[in-house]
């Protein structure tokens, strides 16, 4: 402010008769004004109020990120006690400047704020380890924005912090790319046994993805390597040796070690199918011998035990085939044989049942079938035979009688009938002829039953009378009012036709009254 306008401002006495005089109403209020302590802490919030909004500032603007302190115009330092106050230097800097300077600073320091937090993310994966060069060069920019910013170039210091902040977002971006290269690299080291070169890479993978299965499972691998390699190298030692069995648990060790080992894994691959081979070959000429001695049971049985080995299957199940083939025609003749000696005694039953034998073994043999079919053909007409035999009595219908006589004819047009046949024959030709030969039956009642023959004709009441009926089954019904029903079955003919057929209704039905 100019000295001039200083001087213009005059200061304002205190005027104690212009004050308000305390009435007797205030004087009166005096007794309810707080205590000393409130305004004691009143007093105590205001001065901490003074010092945050005139001393803190001064405080602050001392420093500067990194906390060093701020370098300071001599002209703007305060003249000390006795001296003159000094006039400003033409360097002292106008509040504007400041304040374009202090919004530089403060863009520069948000920029290496930026560039320390991915620095920190780097060093985390351990970024010396796969990118030493381009990591030194992006900090040896960070440093060129040190130098600026301790001389007061915040713009050059801004420039050089962006600078090496883009060098370490590179490098950030590259980490995919680097990770994928480090687990080829380990996985390489690891099929050429360099166990150390596996253990760095794996190491830096892990870093760089702790999550990374790959390189979890690749680090695992790297540890057990030496001690794989040794396993490998004893049991091609022994494998040398023609301990096969020995080798093969020695390189299932080495796989348990490192399951994703190639060479472990196809030696035991390899050693394996040869003792399966060796057993196959051991196992089918045991079956091959048991053929020879005509065990072909027992052979097969060894060719299945050869084919369960899972290996040369093919082989198992031809020798296998040809054994059941050749077993299936010893059957084949032994069934065809029994069939011919039951045909020769008409035992039809025994002969179908042979052919259907050999059509189970061999469904396309033409003797087995054609065979089947003029026995079943037999065993039917002999079936036919045997049932009119067993029940003449059924003759009495002239429908069954017609059959009957179809069956019997059929019989006698083949050719050579052997005994049987010939034996069934003679039977039921007799007995066709004496079920047309009428033959007298007698009945018997007590001329109050009304009686009559079923299928044929009312009788009616009497006490004795005589009918001529043809051979057969008969059904005599009596009936009386007020007495039971009565029902009489008898054979006419074939030796067994009754004396007499009663027929009286005896049983008196006593009525009852329902309520």
């Amino acid at each position: 402010m100019p000295d001039n306008d200083i001087e213009k401002i005059q200061p304002v006495e205190f005027d104690a008769a212009n004050s308000p005089a305390l009435t007797p109403a205030s004087a009166a209020k005096k007794s309810d004004r707080p205590s000393p302590w409130v305004w004691f802490g009143l007093g105590m919030l205001a001065l901490l109020a003074l010092v945050v909004i005139f001393v803190l500032p001064t405080l602050v603007t001392e420093y500067e990120l990194p906390l060093e302190r701020r370098a300071v115009d001599v002209a703007s330092v305060a003249p000390e006690p006795g001296q003159a106050p000094a006039r400003a230097s033409s360097n002292a800097v106008s509040p504007f400047t400041e304040a374009q300077r202090a919004i530089q600073r403060k863009e520069a320091q948000d920029v290496l704020a930026e560039l320390l937090a991915v620095q920190a993310e780097l060093d985390a994966i351990e970024v010396e380890a796969w990118a030493e060069v381009d990591y030194q060069s992006a900090l040896a920019e960070a440093q060129a924005g040190d130098d600026a910013y301790l001389a007061q170039d915040f713009i050059g210091a801004q420039s050089s912090y962006q600078a090496g902040l883009s060098g370490l977002q590179g490098l950030l971006q590259r980490v995919p790319t680097v990770l994928e290269q480090t687990l080829v690299d380990g996985e390489a080291a690891l099929g050429t046994g360099d166990s150390a070169r596996a253990l760095e890479k794996f190491s830096i993978a892990v870093k760089l993805d702790p999550e990374n299965e790959r390189a979890a499972i690749g680090l695992e691998r790297a540890g057990n390597l030496d001690e794989v390699n040794a396993i490998i190298a004893e049991a091609e030692s022994l494998l040398q040796a023609g301990q096969l069995e020995t080798a093969r648990d020695r390189f299932r060790e080495a796989m348990d070690l490192d399951p994703q080992n190639s060479m472990a894994r196809d030696a035991y691959g390899a050693i394996n199918r040869q003792i399966l081979e060796n057993r196959f070959a051991r196992v089918m000429s045991e079956g091959f011998s048991l053929l020879q001695n005509q065990q072909p049971e027992r052979a097969i049985e060894a060719f299945e035990k050869a084919a369960a080995l899972g290996i040369n299957q093919d082989q198992a199940a031809a020798a296998i085939q040809q054994t059941r083939d050749a077993v299936a025609l010893v059957e084949i003749d032994r069934l065809r044989s029994q069939a011919e000696e039951a045909q020769n005694a008409e035992q039809w039953q025994q002969v179908v049942a042979r052919y259907e034998e050999v059509l189970e073994i061999d469904p396309n043999l033409v003797f087995a079938q054609q065979g089947l079919d003029y026995a079943g053909k037999r065993l039917r007409l002999d079936q036919l035979l045997e049932a009119a035999i067993a029940s003449p009595e059924r003759f009495a219908d002239d429908q069954v009688y017609q059959q009957t006589v179809d069956v019997y004819y059929t019989g006698r047009n083949l050719e050579s009938p052997g005994p049987r046949l010939r034996s069934q024959l003679d039977r039921l030709e007799a007995l066709l002829e004496s079920s047309q030969i009428p033959v007298t039956v007698n009945f018997v009642s007590d001329n109050a039953t009304r009686v009559t023959l079923l299928r044929h004709e009312e009788l009616g009441s009497f006490d004795a009378r005589s009918l001529s009926l043809k051979p057969g089954r008969y059904v005599a019904m009596g009936i009386r009012e007020g007495y039971r029903d009565v029902r009489t079955e008898f054979v006419v003919g074939f030796g067994q036709t009754p004396e007499a057929v009663v027929v009286v209704c005896e049983e008196e039905v006593v009525a009852t009254r329902g309520r």
